[in-house]
């Protein structure tokens, strides 16, 4: 590969993806001409055509464009578009090689300091605390952010080059390419099944991760199987949340480490699991620039979080309804755990959208034990994305697996009713799927309504 500024035109096979849209802005800023492809239409593409990236969902129409040196242009590709597609296709004729997102980031990492976050779970909102903290502190820096901050608007934030932020993606072994300054791992929870064999290679890749960060720079949940500096709630950690209170629907707490203290911390998302983010967001941050401990500690206060991570999209005394991106059993225990402590007295509701036919099959009885801790539980169908159906896998399948009197299969043309007519309830959709577009058409109506 030459030098990433060596090239005049970039393509992206797939370019309404969050994190190959953020790399697609990166290189628009630094002033390539962007072209890319996607099925379809959505918010994220509409949004990039007005920054003056040229999107098109129609490959034939992109590949008439392609009439100029085709060695000046690099090709990037993400599976979620089949590499039997025309544009795979024409490029592979035309012996122009395609790079899969994950080593463009490589390349782009060698180049400027990195801070890292890894995890099965919590990648997204952590690196996303990570970028605004820092950047809320006045560092200059590069951020690849898996959600689009609520604060910005955006999925990349490109202020400077002090240093890069960047989700390390576990899916595909993609992470092993990164060269990281410090990194952080919030979980190794089994997942991907449908990429490693079984949770012990999924734990060994991790591993061989944690291997590419230097001495002393790496840091974990506590009672993870890795060499790292260690991250917990109430306990003799090396990073410490203590002395937790909730006040005004926002949390207060401490944070302990061995060499400093930070004390009465404000943060709003609920849940255990983001005071751990935040954790160690603050601790990525702390290893990079010591000597703004408090910046960052207080700039916690003004992270709005990420949109599709527990965003309240309505909230009266009548009824809540919040949208989360949660497609794990563990991440759903994380959202009823913060439903419980937020809203106690509302009677807890979810529409789940189970998002893959290998992981419902995979962790079925997981996502039966999870959706059952809820009072009400209804159940959409699978969302397939890359996948093929998978015989006797069904959202039905799931259902049969979970023992609870008020359960359900609905539509996803029922939410809307179901939702607005609800009373005295807290409902929460959930899902990696497009229900969270209905969770955008909830938030439109109330909007239209008030």
């Amino acid at each position: 590969m030459k030098a990433l500024n060596a090239y005049t035109h970039v393509v992206f096979i797939g370019i309404g993806g969050i994190g190959m849209s953020a790399l697609a802005r990166y290189f628009n800023q630094k002033g390539h001409k962007v072209l890319g492809y996607d099925k379809t239409e959505t918010e994220l593409t509409s949004a990039m055509k007005s920054e003056g990236i040229a999107v098109y969902y129609s490959q034939e129409e992109l590949i008439d464009l392609l009439k100029i040196d085709l060695e000046q242009i690099l090709v990037i590709y993400t599976p979620a578009i089949s590499d039997k597609s025309l544009l795979h296709q024409y490029f592979k004729s035309h012996n122009i090689e395609l790079y899969k997102r994950s080593v463009i980031l490589g390349e782009v990492t060698k180049s400027m300091p990195t801070l890292a976050v890894a995890g099965t779970h919590g990648k997204t909102t952590t690196s996303a605390i990570l970028a605004h903290i820092l950047k809320a502190s006045g560092i200059k820096l590069t951020a690849f952010c898996g959600g689009v901050l609520s604060n910005y608007n955006t999925n990349y934030i490109g202020d400077g080059e002090e240093v890069v932020v960047v989700e390390a993606d576990e899916f595909d072994r993609s992470f092993l390419q990164l060269h990281p300054s410090a990194a952080v791992i919030n979980s190794m929870d089994a997942d991907h099944l449908d990429i490693y064999d079984t949770p012990e290679q999924l734990t060994e890749t991790f591993k061989a991760f944690s291997n590419l960060v230097p001495n002393h720079h790496l840091y974990m949940k506590s009672g993870l199987s890795l060499m790292a500096k260690t991250i917990g709630i109430e306990e003799d950690s090396d990073i410490s949340v203590k002395n937790i209170l909730v006040k005004n629907g926002s949390y207060r707490f401490d944070i302990k480490t061995k060499i400093t203290e930070l004390s009465n911390l404000e943060f709003s998302l609920p849940g255990h699991h983001n005071l751990l983010n935040a954790a160690a967001a603050l601790a990525l941050a702390i290893d990079f620039k010591p000597e703004l401990t408090s910046a960052f500690g207080s700039a916690l206060a003004s992270f709005k979080g990420v949109k599709r991570r527990f965003n309240y999209i309505h909230k009266s005394d009548r009824l809540v309804v919040i949208d989360d991106y949660a497609h794990h059993p563990t991440e759903i225990d994380a959202v009823h755990q913060a439903i419980l402590e937020m809203h106690p007295n509302k009677k807890s509701v979810v529409i789940f959208q189970p998002h893959l036919f290998t992981r419902t099959r995979d962790f079925a009885e997981g996502f039966a034990r999870s959706l059952s801790k809820f009072d009400e539980v209804n159940l959409l169908d699978i969302y397939p994305a890359r996948e093929e159906p998978i015989e006797g896998v069904t959202s039905e399948y799931l259902l049969n697996l979970i023992d609870h009197p008020e359960k359900a299969l609905i539509k996803k043309r029922n939410i809307h009713d179901k939702v607005t007519n609800a009373e005295d309830k807290v409902i929460v959709l959930l899902g990696a799927g497009d229900i969270g577009v209905e969770a955008t058409n909830l938030l439109k109506h109330w909007h239209e309504n008030v």
